[in-house]
């Protein structure tokens, strides 16, 4: 039988990355959570962390949080049915750990689940990864669900469309004026500076691909703070790959411009999460799948 106070300790770890911090949501000492973690891992006969800043777990580690969690989330799903339970069920908020790239909370993410929180008294915990890597968060287990470009679902998923994010290659009239007064070319994107949001960052690539047909290696920026990301293009430190909506008032007044004029980029998203029935989990994914039809294509 497996020991839910070991494996409470086990996840906290591996959620907030360290003993300590651990300990401070458990109201344990820090020596209290290491003990519970050795007893576990002598218990199953296996290294489940690897101590670190931040700690991370292994892959044996990585299988118990994933079960501890939806043991918890079936725990806070049964007391939402049974209100009357004694102890940790009574009143329990679940928690939502979802993995989505920092321009949709940005934009409309944020917007389209506020309501179900608010409602249905769901804690959400946002992991920023950029889109085409978020769904390895929900393969590795550390999130319940994933706003990604990957469609085929992850093993032990479900995948459904959301829908497409529109981005435009933008800069300030200066800068255009400056680095593309011949053109957009092979030749002048070579040479001008673009933004990027990191390196897992691939939009910029795409465009330069789609107009030149040709892999280049422009001077970039690294900002990976969206709002720095478009304060650096409004600015006129570079051009880079924006989302549609954030970027609307910004063309209207002029601060920013097209470098091509009706060459975009779409991104579809899609939307995993785990393929247990868990009662207010599948009914954020039905939301989710609704809402976002007022915010993307």
């Amino acid at each position: 039988m497996l020991d839910y106070a070991l494996l409470g300790a086990l996840a906290a770890v591996v959620r907030h990355g360290s003993f300590e911090r651990a300990a401070g949501v458990l109201n344990l000492t820090p020596s209290a959570v290491s003990q519970r973690i050795k007893l576990l891992e002598e218990r199953v006969g296996s290294v489940l962390v690897k101590r670190g800043q931040p700690c991370v777990a292994t892959a044996s580690g990585a299988l118990l949080c994933r079960h501890t969690e939806r043991v918890q989330m079936l725990e806070a799903d049964l007391g939402g049915h049974l209100p009357m339970l004694p102890g940790v069920l009574a009143g329990q908020r679940p928690t939502l750990r979802v993995a989505v790239n920092d321009d949709s909370a940005a934009t409309w993410f944020v917007d389209a689940v506020a309501p179900f929180c608010v409602e249905r008294g769901v804690l959400l915990d946002l992991v920023i990864d950029d889109q085409d890597h978020t769904a390895q968060r929900i393969r590795d287990g550390s999130v319940q669900g994933a706003v990604t470009t990957q469609a085929e679902p992850v093993q032990g998923c479900r995948s459904s469309r959301l829908g497409r994010m529109r981005y435009r290659a933008v800069a300030a009239p200066a800068f255009l004026a400056q680095y593309f007064a011949a053109g957009v070319t092979r030749e002048t994107l070579r040479h001008a500076p673009c933004v990027e949001f990191n390196p897992k960052d691939q939009l910029q690539q795409r465009f330069i691909r789609r107009i030149t047909r040709a892999e280049l290696a422009p001077p970039s920026h690294w900002m990976p703070h969206v709002a720095g990301f478009l304060r650096a293009c409004v600015t006129g430190m570079g051009w880079g790959m924006c989302p549609e909506r954030m970027i609307a008032p910004h063309l209207a007044q002029g601060e920013l411009v097209e470098l091509v004029p009706g060459r975009h980029l779409d991104i579809d998203l899609y939307w995993q999460s785990w393929r247990l029935s868990i009662g207010w989990l599948d009914d954020f994914g039905v939301m989710l799948r609704t809402r976002c039809k007022e915010y993307l294509d």
